[in-house]
Formats: C-alpha cells, sequence, structure tokens
C-alpha cells in the first residue's frame, strides 16, 4: 500500500509544475523504508514540532541528507519534514552513483563515525557496496570519507570493510627540516584531519577559563585548539582566541560567510549577546573582539569547549543558533 502511494505521489509530481523542489526528488528517485516508528518533525533537530509519526513500513521520498543525524523526507501524503536517519528508525542507502571524486567501495556493513575511533559518534551502516570518497588517510586504521549524500565521517580502513579502486589523496616526500610532529610527509588534507582527530581525542574534557597551557587536564576554547595543532602537527599557535584570529587573518584568506568555510578551518566569534539574531545586528567582523574560537567540522558543526555547564569539549551545530549570530570570520591556520 505504502509503496503504490509512493509510487503514485512520484508520477504525479512530475506534472505539477507548482511544486518544482518536489518533481526534482521525484526525478532522483531516491526513497527509503521506515523500520520503526520515528518523529516526522518540521525541522533537523529534536527541538522541532512533530506533525506525526511515521509507521514502520512506510515509504518516504529522501530529499537530502541534510547533515548526519537528519533526512529530509517528503510522506506519501506530499508532506515535507525531517527525520532521523538513525538505522534504528529508517532504511536508506544513497542511491547516487557516488560522491566526487569516488575512489573505494564498502565491501560489507561497516560503522560510519563522527571520529577515527570506535568511541567516536555512530552516524550509519555504510551499506555493502556503496561508494565513497576517501578524502583522507588519518592513520593505519581510520579514513576520512564523504558518503554520496555529501555527509563527512570516518570509517575503518581495514579490507574486509573497504576496498580503494582509485587514487588515495597522495603523501608527498618527507621534507628534511621544518616543522616537527606529524606535520612532515602529510598533504593538506591529511594535516587537516590529523588536528580534528587529535581535538576529537579530547571530547569531554572539562572546560576552564585561563586553563594551564602546559596540560591538558582541562581547557578554555582557545586553549583546546591550540593543543589539537601541537598535538597533530608540532605547530603552536598563539594562545589567545584574539591572537589566533589575527594568526589566521596574516596567513591566508578568510571569509565572513560560515557556509564557505573548510573543514579544519578556524572559526572565530564575538561575545554572547542572546538567542535573537536581531542582537547581532549591524556587527563588525573585523572590528567586533573576539572571544571565542573553534574548529571547524563541515556540515554545519563546530568541535569547541565554552563553558563548565556545557561538559567540556563538544561538538554543537551552527545553523539557526547563536553560533551562527555571533560568527565573525574564519579560515585556515595552515
Amino acid at each position: 500500500m505504502w509503496r503504490k502511494g509512493i509510487q503514485l505521489l512520484l508520477a504525479a509530481t512530475l506534472f505539477v509544475s507548482a511544486m518544482p523542489a518536489v518533481a526534482s526528488a521525484a526525478i532522483k528517485v531516491e526513497t527509503a523504508q521506515i523500520v520503526a516508528s520515528v518523529s516526522f518533525r518540521t525541522g533537523p533537530s529534536t527541538t522541532n514540532a512533530v506533525t506525526r509519526y511515521l509507521k514502520a513500513g512506510e515509504e518516504v521520498v529522501v530529499l537530502e541528507r541534510t547533515n548526519a543525524s537528519w533526512l529530509r523526507v517528503q510522506d506519501v501524503f506530499g508532506k515535507i519534514g525531517y527525520i532521523s536517519s538513525s538505522d534504528k528508525y529508517v532504511d536508506y542507502s544513497p542511491q547516487a552513483q557516488g560522491p566526487t571524486g569516488a575512489n573505494a567501495i564498502v565491501v560489507s556493513s561497516v560503522s560510519f563515525r563522527q571520529a577515527p575511533s570506535t568511541d567516536g559518534a555512530f552516524i550509519r551502516y555504510l551499506k555493502k557496496d556503496e561508494p565513497i570518497a576517501i578524502t583522507g588517510v588519518v592513520n593505519n586504521y581510520w579514513y576520512a570519507i564523504k558518503d554520496s549524500a555529501g555527509a563527512t565521517g570516518y570509517v575503518s580502513s581495514q579490507a574486509q570493510y573497504v576496498k580503494v579502486t582509485g587514487s588515495l589523496p597522495q603523501t608527498s616526500a618527507p621534507s628534511t627540516g621544518g616543522q616537527t610532529g606529524g606535520q612532515t610527509g602529510q598533504t593538506a588534507s591529511q594535516k587537516i584531519e590529523s588536528v580534528i582527530a587529535a581535538g576529537q581525542k579530547y571530547l569531554g574534557t572539562p572546560y576552564e577559563f585561563g586553563s594551564d597551557r602546559n596540560t591538558t587536564k582541562t581547557f578554555d576554547c582557545s586553549d583546546f585548539v591550540r593543543q589539537a595543532f601541537k598535538d597533530a602537527l608540532g605547530v603552536t599557535l598563539p594562545a589567545a582566541s584574539a591572537s589566533q584570529g589575527d594568526y589566521v587573518r596574516g596567513k591566508n584568506a578568510v571569509t565572513t560567510d560560515w557556509h564557505a568555510l573548510k573543514r579544519g578551518d578556524l572559526m572565530f566569534f564575538m561575545n554572547y549577546k542572546g538567542t535573537k539574531a536581531s542582537l547581532y545586528d549591524g556587527k563588525r567582523p573585523f572590528v567586533e573582539n573576539i572571544s571565542h574560537v573553534g574548529i571547524y567540522l563541515g556540515n554545519g558543526q563546530v568541535l569547541h569547549t565554552y563553558s563548565v555547564a556545557s561538559g567540556g569539549v563538544r561538538v554543537d551545530s551552527i545553523s539557526g543558533k547563536h553560533w551562527e549570530y555571533r560568527f565573525l570570520f574564519g579560515g585556515s591556520a595552515l
């Protein structure tokens, strides 16, 4: 019944000019099946309103993978909303031919994680024969990848799970001088993944304002970013967020649009004024005082630490939150 409903919906959208976005999704014909009752929400967050509960057996049209945790979908009644992308609730494998630069294929089902560790947050299971793009080789055990829907994360590099079908990011010839630490012989992509992996190693480490730069027991925001670069690459950034902002601006071009950031870029923020966008009207990106810094992960997420109450080093979404409104500029420190 549900499958017939989806087929009728897909056919109808091809002829309804008033619904171009839905027609586009119909052309892709990407569907998913609900495997357990799941909330159908008005936005990609558990704080958004629940329209109804989708039941096991229902099929939906997948319009996009909004981020690592949410899918934007259309149900059989033509309603558009968001559901969790967890395999616990939905059976979905992207039907695209693969992400740009696909250079590997999944041999058998394997966990797709937010960090290069078995402790990294689980995103979903990559399925057999799914094409992926390996964007970096973190170490002997993990690849940094992008899936067919554009989500980024990490997967085991063991041959029993992933088969390389193309060229991997090349490692440059070892240098005889320069920086010490993990930087020598790494490509730019590998350096970025090394920094992120080093930072994620400290997830949950307690926050302390003005933390001791000589220990890793606690961090404030700039100390955390500094330690990630030091651990991964042997690069010692300035100790304060404002100084790190000056460092980045002096080294590379920066952007005031967080959507234009690249994975691994540093993000700089102004003082907190509240949760409303209007409170930040008139902000001057290169004049306001920098009060916070974090590492951009892609997919609208930032790796950082900012308060005792928040639980220390953590990952937060940016869009529609005070982080988006407070953002001043960002760019690469490499």
